[in-house]
C-alpha cells in the first residue's frame, strides 16, 4: 500500500526528459523530496532501471505507467501513486495543454465528447467516470496557469457561437483580436465558432500584412455552417495558406462538444466541466473582457465578471468594454447601463466602456490596466 497522500509545493515533472534529467544519474543513496511525477509512460528496462535505484519518499506519480516491479519498489520507498485510468479516450493525468492539431488527431476532440456524452448530464453518472473528469480540469487549471506565466497582458473576447463567418461583426472581431495581439496582449477565447473563433483568427494573423486577413476571411466564407465538415476544412485551409500565425489561447468545454474546437489557437485548455471554465476564463484575463454581441451566454458572461470585479474575487479589477455601441445601446440590450448602476461608485466604474472602433477598444485597455482597489 502507498502512504498518506502528502500535499507538496515541491518540483514537478511532466515529461520524460525532464524526468530523465532530474533521475537518470540518480543512485539508491539519493532520496527524493517533494516531486510530483505526472501522467508519463515509465514502462522499460531504461526506466525501470532509473525507478528501482533509488528511494521515492515525498514523491507522487500521478497516472503514470509503470513495470509492475518498479511501482512496487517506488510505494515501498514511500511513493504515493495515482494510478492511471482504463478505457477513457483522454489521460486526466495530463501535464500539458492541448493543441489544435492534437485534438483533430484521429478525431479525439470527437472520440472524448462522445464517450462523455453517453453518461448524459445528470447528478447519477458513473463516479469514476466524473472522478476522471475533475482531475482532468485539475490538471488543465495546472497546465494553463504555467502557460500563463509566459504572458504579462491577457485579454479576453467575448461573444456568440451562432455569428457567421459571413456576418460583418465576424471580421471586425478578428480586427480587434489583431489589434491586441499587435499590441502585446495574449487574446482568450471560448475557443468555439463565431466571435470565438474570430478573435483567435485575428490573433493568429497579427504577424501577417492587413490584406492577409481580408483574403482568409473571404476563404472562411466556403462554409459558414459549423455543423458540416466543410466549416473545419475551410479553417485548416487557412492554416495552410497562413501557417506562422501568432500565439493565442482557447478555452472550450466538451459541455458544448458538438461545437467544435476552432483551428486558430495554439493552446487550447479543454474541459469538460462548463462552469470551472468559464469563471476561469474571466479570472485569467486581468488586463480586460470585451463582450461582441451575443445572447443569454454572453449576458451571463457580463454578470459573471462584474461579479469578480464588484467583490474583488481575484484581488484586481479590470476593463469591461462593449464592442458595437449600437448592439448594446439601452433600449436594446442594455447591460451596460445597469452595469454601471450595479457599479455605482464602486472603482470599477471607470473601467467600463462602449466603443466601436478596434483601436479605441485597444487603446482603452491599455489606458485602464488592472488595479489593486
Amino acid at each position: 500500500m502507498s502512504r498518506p497522500i502528502h500535499s507538496t509545493t515541491g518540483e514537478e515533472i511532466t515529461t520524460e526528459d525532464a524526468f530523465n534529467e532530474r533521475f537518470a544519474l540518480a543512485t539508491h543513496t539519493v532520496t527524493t523530496a517533494e516531486v510530483v511525477i505526472q501522467g508519463l509512460d515509465l514502462r522499460g528496462p531504461s526506466w525501470t532501471k532509473i525507478i528501482r535505484d533509488q528511494t521515492w519518499w515525498h514523491v507522487t506519480f500521478l497516472g503514470c505507467e509503470m513495470d509492475e516491479g518498479a511501482e512496487k519498489h517506488a510505494i515501498s520507498t514511500g511513493a504515493t501513486v495515482f494510478p492511471p485510468f482504463e478505457g477513457l479516450p483522454y489521460n486526466p493525468y495530463r501535464g500539458h495543454l492541448y493543441t489544435t492539431t492534437e485534438l483533430g488527431s484521429e478525431d479525439l476532440d470527437g472520440r472524448i465528447y462522445r464517450h462523455q456524452s453517453q453518461f448524459g448530464r445528470t447528478s447519477n453518472r458513473p463516479i469514476l467516470e466524473t472522478l476522471a473528469e475533475r482531475i482532468h480540469d485539475h490538471a488543465i487549471d495546472n497546465a494553463l496557469g504555467e502557460y500563463l506565466n509566459r504572458f504579462d497582458k491577457v485579454v479576453a473576447i467575448m461573444g456568440g457561437h451562432s455569428l457567421h463567418r459571413d456576418d460583418a461583426t465576424f471580421p471586425a472581431v478578428a480586427r480587434l483580436a489583431r489589434a491586441l495581439a499587435r499590441t502585446d496582449h495574449l487574446v482568450v477565447t471560448g475557443g468555439g465558432p463565431g466571435a470565438m473563433e474570430a478573435g483567435n483568427l485575428g490573433a493568429w494573423m497579427a504577424p501577417y500584412p492587413d490584406s492577409a486577413l481580408d483574403e482568409a476571411v473571404e476563404m472562411l466564407h466556403a462554409a459558414v455552417d459549423f455543423s458540416t465538415v466543410e466549416y473545419l476544412d475551410a479553417a485548416a485551409a487557412v492554416v495552410d495558406r497562413f501557417p506562422d500565425g501568432a500565439e493565442s489561447l482557447a478555452i472550450p468545454t466538451w459541455f458544448y462538444g458538438h461545437e467544435p474546437t476552432n483551428a486558430f489557437a495554439s493552446a487550447v485548455a479543454k474541459y469538460f466541466s462548463n462552469s470551472i471554465r468559464e469563471d476561469g476564463l474571466l479570472a485569467i484575463a486581468t488586463h480586460g473582457v470585451v463582450y461582441t454581441p451575443g445572447a443569454a451566454g454572453t449576458v451571463q458572461e457580463v454578470f459573471m465578471d462584474a461579479t469578480q470585479n464588484h467583490y474583488t474575487t481575484f484581488e484586481v479589477i479590470s476593463p469591461m468594454v462593449f464592442m458595437d455601441s449600437a448592439y448594446w445601446a439601452d433600449d436594446r440590450l442594455g447591460a451596460p447601463k445597469l452595469l454601471r448602476q450595479l457599479a455605482g461608485d464602486r472603482p470599477y466604474q471607470e473601467m467600463i466602456a462602449v466603443l466601436d472602433d478596434p483601436d479605441d477598444i485597444v487603446a482603452f485597455i491599455d489606458s485602464h490596466p488592472p488595479r489593486r482597489p
